[in-house]
């Protein structure tokens, strides 16, 4: 008889994970072999095609190491749904880059089991931590976990005592506490997607997440900022549902399956025969939010405790990002703020409570306060009196000239001060300075009957060099430019009479 095809062999093995050797053992009581270099060659055929399709990190090197580990020692086994401890066997021990046999104190490696429950860092939710210890004394730190190739989990920990090998037998336990806040984190930006769809209209959709103990961060689809009603509104609906406390729930579906059912699925991600449907919330008619995922995630929606948006940004074109907190953290930010509010009232002798009218008043005061002050410093300019009044009109050559420093006012003045001078002489320049912040800005009027021979951007442009810039424009009757050095004032006025008297002698 004909021996079982490679093509039958292969597909029990790849697909239904049916071993070579098991299907060898069956068949053989019936007088039967299977085509041992067919089903081999298979085997080669899926391996090149599937190097070829993983994009990985970039470092083939780093790929590599990781697809003979999972040729030789197979996926690792998540056990992390239904627990936080599990029992493992070390299946490969990578140090740099490199296969090692063993490991000792002080190393940092990473740890390969044949299941964990650890969570591998993905779909933006950051690995698990914790412990991996044996009863010969090997205690072992895990910093993250993360997943070369979407089926290895692969611990990064520093040995703190003892040793370990591979083959070993050793213990694997989760940090819980990182583990509860990451998955609250988790949990919220589920119902942070859902309230953004009901608020907002059914074109939201996911455009990235960071799921991490400390923070949650969420990138949507959505033409425009929100508004400060629009941020309300998403994060009490969110805390309504954790209010509502109810049950989170997951069912094993075909991807269709679940699309079917409402299932939301991320756009660009690939998803296997099997998915998990994670239902959560209390809707109108239905569960509040239903999406394809394989994270983890908290027993109840109340676990979330509590839900604060502190930001709410741009990202890209039509794209903006959300970045919110959940329990212990939400409450210390809140705290952190009142403290803040009450420190600002101490400070504006007032209560919490009247913060934003006192503020409103001293912000209409500061208003009214920096037009007086502008028009005094116009009326000083102008000749309105007092000790720091501008000196009179000279003659510089045979034109009139009028010029002034003057520290703290503001450029947007200089125009309408120059344009005064010029009528208060008839004929003749003016020149006003104008020095804030270390910076000195100059305006040249001339009047109409000398801008045949005397030009306003020409003496701007050496005043501005003296103040060390460069350029300055407008017309021959008027012009503008200023430069860095404002402690060369005088010395720029003074090389615009210089200037002057040249032409004018």
């Amino acid at each position: 008889m004909a021996p079982c095809p490679a093509k039958t062999a292969f597909k029990l093995y790849d697909t239904f994970g049916f071993p070579y050797d098991l299907t060898e053992d069956a068949l053989r009581s019936r007088g039967l072999g299977v085509d041992r270099a067919g089903f081999d060659s298979a085997m080669a055929e899926q391996k090149a095609a599937a190097r070829a399709a993983w994009k990985g990190s970039g470092d083939k090197a780093s790929d590599e190491i990781w697809f003979d580990i999972a040729e030789k020692a197979g996926n690792t086994e998540f056990i992390g749904y239904s627990s936080t401890v599990g029992e493992g066997e070390v299946q490969a021990i990578v140090k740099d880059g490199v296969n090692f046999d063993s490991a000792t104190a002080g190393e940092s490696v990473i740890i390969i089991t044949n299941q964990t429950p650890f969570y591998g860092e993905s779909g933006g939710q950051m690995g698990d931590t914790g412990r991996i210890t044996t009863q010969g004394g090997l205690i072992a730190n895990v910093e993250d976990t993360a997943k070369p190739l979407g089926r290895l989990h692969a611990h990064r920990a520093t040995i703190e005592a003892g040793s370990i090998k591979v083959g070993d037998t050793v213990q694997l336990t989760v940090d819980v506490d990182h583990r509860d806040r990451v998955r609250a984190n988790h949990s919220a930006t589920h119902l942070l997607h859902a309230a953004l769809r009901h608020r907002l209209g059914g074109h939201v959709t996911q455009k990235g997440s960071l799921v991490a103990p400390d923070r949650l961060r969420f990138d949507f689809s959505h033409p425009e900022s929100l508004t400060h009603a629009q941020i309300a509104q998403v994060e009490a609906d969110v805390n309504a549902q954790i209010r509502h406390n109810e049950e989170v729930t997951t069912r094993l579906m075909t991807p269709d399956d679940a699309i079917g059912a409402g299932a939301m699925a991320l756009f660009g991600e690939k998803y296997g025969d099997e998915v998990r449907v994670l239902s959560m919330g209390r809707g109108d008619d239905a569960q509040y939010s239903v999406e394809l995922c394989g994270g983890t995630h908290v027993r109840a929606t109340g676990d979330i405790a509590l839900f604060k948006i502190v930001s709410e940004s741009a990202v890209s074109s039509g794209v903006r990002r959300i970045e919110a907190l959940t329990g212990e953290a939400a409450r210390l930010w809140l705290v952190e703020r009142d403290d803040k509010l009450r420190q600002s009232a101490a400070a504006l002798k007032t209560t919490p409570e009247d913060v934003p009218a006192r503020i409103a008043a001293l912000v209409d005061q500061s208003r009214r306060l920096e037009r007086e002050l502008a028009e005094a410093k116009k009326a000083l300019a102008l000749g309105g009196g007092g000790a720091a009044q501008a000196a009179g009109p000279e003659k510089v050559g045979a034109v009139n000239f009028l010029g002034q420093v003057i520290d703290g006012l503001d450029p947007k003045e200089l125009r309408g001060i120059v344009d005064g001078n010029k009528q208060t002489l008839g004929s003749g320049v003016s020149a006003i300075l104008a020095v804030v912040d270390g910076r000195a800005t100059i305006a040249v009027g001339v009047t109409d009957d000398l801008t045949g021979t005397l030009s306003a951007v020409d003496l701007v442009r050496i005043g501005v060099e003296a103040l060390g810039g460069k350029g300055g424009g407008g017309r021959p009757d008027m012009a503008q430019g200023g430069g860095p050095d404002g402690d060369r004032a005088q010395a720029a006025l003074d090389a615009v009479k210089a200037a002057l008297a040249k032409v004018a002698a």
